[in-house]
């Protein structure tokens, strides 16, 4: 590894444990903005179902820590990192990323933006994101919510995460353009790079004036837009279960490629509150399958759903 390597590598340990200090959960990243250790189970003949019961580094997310001795020992595994991630949806911020993507255009109107030449001004300091700050600026206007000032990171291309909370006991599922075009949401199983992270393109850095600031509670009306309306536990007669079941599989199999996962997740979660997830999880990962995901992933995305609806449900 090269001096300037390593002396990013150590850059990136050190604005991982200031985050840990702030009881935010980190995980090493390769400049790639993949998590930096490989999974333990990568070479074994069937897929494994482990989110670190087996004790083992390489679970991705599920590693993410605030403990600095448990930060520094991740990073040591992984040397070559040159970036980390924030883990969203862990107490105790239960963070939220608002991710403003650039070079996404929409159409104007109703929770749409202004387009390329449209002559909208999406405000000081929008930066390349205009487009997709614009798209949110017209959201809080239909939906009565104010962007709050918050924490916020400015990313290599030109766009920015915005930082939120969110309350205990609410997920927030990932999502890629279903708020509005350009506009990803970064909940939980999700993560956010850090400030200070250096990838293959480029440095992650506070946006000016912001890196001092908290990380702001998520306003209700847009927690609502983002987070899938819960549904009341009742579990279905045995007799029913197949056709309710069918309806989630289908929405699975219609997934395209970037939203795959978070069909899956929404879906799983969907299964677990209504009494069928064990039923109908080997229906969901034959059709996440024939969407596009691997099975492993695809077990451990439901998995993890049925985690996090049995937390919901109690």
């Amino acid at each position: 590894m090269a001096i300037t390597d390593r002396q990013t590598a150590s850059l990136a340990l050190t604005h991982a444990l200031a985050a840990a200090r702030r009881g935010l959960p980190v995980i090493p990243l390769s400049a790639s903005k993949l998590p930096a250790l490989r999974s333990p189970h990568r070479s074994g003949p069937e897929p494994v179902h482990c989110q670190g019961e087996c004790g083992l580094v390489g679970h991705g997310i599920h590693d993410a820590t605030t403990d600095p001795a448990g930060v520094r020992a991740l990073f040591a595994a992984a040397p070559w990192a040159t970036a980390y991630g924030i883990a969203c949806g862990r107490p105790p911020h239960h963070l939220i990323g608002i991710d403003l993507d650039i070079g996404k255009p929409h159409p104007p109107g109703p929770g749409g933006g202004a387009g390329p030449g449209s002559g909208t001004d999406p405000g000081p300091g929008a930066g390349h994101a205009g487009d997709s700050l614009s798209a949110l600026r017209h959201l809080a206007l239909r939906h009565l919510f104010t962007i709050p000032e918050t924490a916020t990171v400015l990313t290599p291309s030109g766009g920015r995460h915005l930082w939120l909370t969110g309350p205990p006991g609410v997920v927030v599922p990932n999502s890629a353009s279903r708020l509005a075009p350009g506009i990803d949401i970064r909940g939980a199983g999700g993560y956010l790079i850090g400030p200070g992270s250096v990838t293959a393109h480029g440095r992650y850095r506070p946006a000016p004036d912001t890196g001092g600031l908290p990380p702001a509670p998520c306003p209700r009306a847009l927690l609502r837009l983002i987070t899938p309306p819960a549904r009341p536990h009742h579990p279905s007669p045995s007799g029913s279960r197949p056709a309710h079941g069918q309806g989630l599989v289908q929405f699975v199999l219609a997934a395209r490629e970037g939203e795959r996962n978070t069909r899956l997740f929404w879906a799983a979660c969907r299964a677990h509150e209504n009494g069928i997830g064990a039923s109908l999880a080997d229906a969901l990962t034959r059709a996440a399958v024939h969407a596009g995901l691997t099975e492993r992933e695809a077990r451990a995305t439901i998995a993890s759903a049925g985690r996090v609806a049995s937390v919901r449900i109690r």
